[in-house]
This record gives C-alpha cells, sequence and structure tokens, in this order.
C-alpha cells in the first residue's frame, strides 16, 4: 500500500499566507500608485486652454439720439452694452437681460426694441433714442412729467424702459383709451407694481403733447 506523498512544509505555509485576496490587494496598490505604468504607455497629461478663436472688434458707426458715434466693438456686443458700456448712455437698464421685463426698451426708427436682444452691429444705419434722447434743452419730456406728477416710479428699474415705450406708443396712438394703454405696454413690465400710476400718465402726457382729450 502506497503512502500518500507528503508537501513540504515551506510550500503549504506560503499558500496559507499568501492568499488571492491577497494578490487582488496588492494589485490595486500598484496601479493606484501608477507602479504599473511604464513611461512608454504613461496616461497623457490633460490637454492646456486652447486659444479662443473668433472676430476682434470691428468699427461701427451708431446714430444714437441725432449724434454718429463711432466705436469698435467686437460682434458679439449687444446694443444694450454697446450703450451702457462704451457710450455711457446708462438710462436703458440691464435687468433680464433675456427680453422679457422691457427696462432695455429703445425706440429703432420709430419702434420700441428690446437693446439686450439686438447686436449692435445690426442697429448700424438705424436711428436709435434712447431716454437720454427725450429731454429737449433740460426740460422733461411731457411723458417724464406726467410720470413725475402721477407718481409712476418707484424703484426706478422699469421707469426708463416704460418711458421710451410710452414715447413710442404715442407716436403711433396719440388720443388713447386707457384699455388701449394697457395692451400697448404689454411688453413691459414693473416689479412694484405702478401700473395704474404708468397708465394715468400716459394718457395725460397724451392730452399735453397732441392737446386730446384722453379717454379713461
Amino acid at each position: 500500500m502506497k503512502r500518500k506523498k507528503q508537501k513540504p512544509k515551506e510550500v503549504e505555509s506560503r499558500k496559507e499566507s499568501f492568499t488571492r485576496r491577497d494578490f487582488l490587494k496588492g494589485a490595486s496598490v500598484a496601479v493606484s500608485s501608477g507602479l504599473l505604468i511604464t513611461e512608454g504607455h504613461a496616461a497623457p497629461s490633460p490637454p492646456g486652454p486652447e486659444a479662443v478663436a473668433g472676430p476682434g472688434p470691428v468699427p461701427i458707426t451708431l446714430r444714437v439720439n441725432g449724434q454718429t458715434r463711432k466705436l469698435n466693438l467686437e460682434p458679439r456686443v449687444t446694443l444694450l452694452d454697446a450703450l451702457r458700456n462704451y457710450l455711457d448712455l446708462t438710462g436703458a437698464k440691464k435687468v433680464c437681460d433675456r427680453g422679457v421685463c422691457g427696462s432695455c426698451t429703445v425706440i429703432l426708427d420709430g419702434k420700441p426694441v428690446y437693446a439686450c436682444n439686438l447686436l449692435a452691429i445690426q442697429a448700424e444705419g438705424h436711428d436709435i433714442v434712447t431716454v437720454e434722447g427725450l429731454s429737449q434743452d433740460g426740460k422733461l419730456h411731457p411723458i417724464m412729467a406726467a410720470f413725475v406728477e402721477h407718481d409712476a416710479q418707484q424703484c426706478g428699474f422699469c421707469t426708463p424702459g416704460f418711458v421710451v415705450a410710452c414715447k413710442a406708443f404715442l407716436d403711433k396712438h396719440p388720443n388713447p383709451t386707457f384699455d388701449e394703454v394697457e395692451e400697448g405696454l404689454g411688453g413691459n413690465l414693473c416689479r412694484c407694481g405702478t401700473y395704474v400710476g404708468i397708465r394715468q400718465a400716459v394718457l395725460e402726457a397724451a392730452k399735453s403733447m397732441k392737446g386730446g382729450e384722453a379717454n379713461a
């Protein structure tokens, strides 16, 4: 009867002391520490910042409040930013910057537009009127005076846009009704809720500007 051959003790002890789990742990440590990454197969370094490609400033001529203004602007600059940051005409306010509130309203060729939604380069060759261009010889425009009379301004952020929108509206509707004013100024928002005063101011200004009997 053959006797079963016994394994050397040192082999037995080595297998007992080094398991499969130990091997996996060691491999994980080697990978995380970078020991298994050779110089020829090293991970590539992250790319550096790339230069932004795009058009630089270009000459632009704007006609604002009857004056010709020459500027050098990037084509991406909005009309609102051009007025405020380059021409120092800060009456038009930058509030929503999304073409929603109407605080940046200016008149372009007789029509009210949101200056934040129009590129300055698109306004080239057109007549632009801002709230600063409504006063003449230091006197308040009748719409401005009516706003003061009827307490139609509160915080003031929306006021310049409303005044300009009212001017454009009254140029088209010189003798409006209350309901027509409400509908005609629907593109401007007032966070303070002074809509009643604003509408009364427009009706009052209509009388002053045209001498008509505004219908309430």
